[in-house]
Formats: C-alpha cells, sequence, structure tokens
C-alpha cells in the first residue's frame, strides 16, 4: 500500500472515531481540514506519490499578537518605546525566516544542462541559516555538496545554494536539513550519487541549556553511488575538505 493510501486509512479511522463521538458536523471539518492542508504529488516514476504541505502565507497580524503576549509573559511592557514596533519586526522577521515553508526545491532544479562529463561536481562553503524547532534560536554554518551527474545533465551551480536554504528557512533539525537537500538532488536531479554535510553552530547550545560556545555539530547524507562505494566517498569527502580549509 503506497503513502497515500496510508495515510488516507489512519485519517478514516479518524474520521469515523470523530463521526461517533460529535456527530456528522466534525467529520465535514476533518474533512475540510485534510483536503485544505495536504496535496498529493507525484515522485519518481514507479515510487509512490508524497503529501506535502499546501503554501499558505505568514498570517503577521495572529504573530504580532502572539509576540505582544511573550512580552507580556516575560514580564515586559510591549507599549513602551523600544518594545512598540517590535511584535511587527519579529512577525516580518519570521515571515523571511521561514520563507522555505512556501518555496519548493524542484522550481530551483527543474532546468538543467547538457554536459557531457558525468565527473564529479563539488560546491563547498555554501553559507546557511535556519532556525532549531526546539527552542526557535538560529543555527547557521556552512554546506558543502557533492554529486555525480547522471544522463549528462548538470544544474547551475547557484541552484544547489538555493536548495540549501529552501529547506534551511524553516523551522528545522539540522539531521533533517541535510537529508531534505540530499533527498531534493537525488529526486530531481537523477545523478548518480549525492553527497551532503553540513557544519552548524546551534545558539541553543551555546546561549542556554549546555553553554558550549565551540561546539560544532556536523551531518552528512548520501544517496547512490556514496552510499554503496566507500572509495567513492571517501573521494568526495576529501574534496569537500580541501575546500573548506582554503
Amino acid at each position: 500500500m503506497n503513502d497515500l493510501n496510508d495515510y488516507s486509512s489512519v485519517m478514516n479511522r479518524t474520521l469515523v472515531a470523530g463521526s461517533r463521538r460529535n456527530g456528522a458536523s466534525q467529520t465535514a471539518r476533518l474533512q475540510g481540514v485534510v483536503s485544505e492542508s495536504f496535496t498529493e504529488s507525484s515522485g519518481p516514476p514507479g515510487t509512490a506519490p508524497s503529501l506535502r504541505m499546501t503554501p499558505t502565507p505568514p498570517d503577521l497580524v495572529r504573530i504580532e499578537r502572539a509576540v505582544r503576549e511573550i512580552l507580556l509573559a516575560v514580564g515586559e511592557d510591549p507599549t513602551r518605546d523600544g518594545l512598540r514596533e517590535t511584535p511587527r519586526r519579529v512577525a516580518r522577521a519570521y515571515r523571511d525566516l521561514f520563507a522555505g515553508l512556501n518555496d519548493d526545491a524542484g522550481r530551483h532544479l527543474e532546468r538543467t544542462f547538457e554536459h557531457e562529463s558525468d565527473q564529479l561536481v563539488v560546491v563547498g562553503n555554501i553559507d546557511f541559516s535556519s532556525t532549531c524547532e526546539h527552542h526557535l534560536l538560529p543555527f547557521f554554518g556552512k554546506a558543502h555538496i557533492a554529486y555525480l551527474p547522471g544522463h549528462g545533465r548538470v544544474v547551475g551551480l547557484s541552484k544547489l545554494a538555493r536548495t540549501v536554504d529552501v529547506f534551511a528557512r524553516r523551522p528545522q533539525l539540522q539531521e533533517r536539513l541535510t537529508e531534505q537537500v540530499a533527498e531534493a538532488l537525488d529526486e530531481h536531479l537523477s545523478p548518480r550519487g549525492v553527497c551532503v554535510v553540513m557544519e552548524a553552530e546551534h545558539l541553543c547550545m551555546r546561549v542556554r541549556g549546555a553553554n558550549k560556545p565551540r561546539a560544532i555539530t556536523t551531518t552528512m547524507a548520501v544517496r547512490g553511488l556514496y552510499r554503496t562505494d566507500p572509495a567513492a566517498r571517501t573521494e568526495a569527502l576529501s574534496l569537500m575538505k580541501r575546500g573548506y580549509e582554503v
């Protein structure tokens, strides 16, 4: 059974239970939520469709209200001069920080160019910043991408950096971010191999909790040849290291 059918089965059971408890009106509301929030998207041939959140613009007014409540909750006066415009500023900042929720890596990777060589391509030292979903504090660092083109096609180098931004500008875990970048490249470019390495400092470790200001987290995700061939993976990692030590 594919992912869509699995999800539909779970939701159908939920809807039936809701109907028994609260009547048909609640079922209708739940069905509306499901149809409005999720869309079916097709993956590569032979793969099951996936469910993705339908893009919705951020509710800036709602964010402003929430920030004002936070200021009140911590004992501040949101009407004083220095804080009067803070809710509006934070709302606009969140719009930018989470812009990736309304973006799709596919639109950046859809155009490729013919190229006779199928040799390794490495782009390193891609600056990125993201937001830890546990504490809503920033983490930031460098991304390094290597891929082996397939079918004689390559993608513009800037599109690799834009792909990183699509997934970084969301509430994130670094581990998930790394996997999502690798998966997007694998899905849209159909390369023979993909390797993504990300290094970042997390402010949730620097300014609170463990208070370890020099801790760097490194994550890696591999696809294709780089998952199965240790020698090829070592070559890619060596070139990446050479790049970010410059």
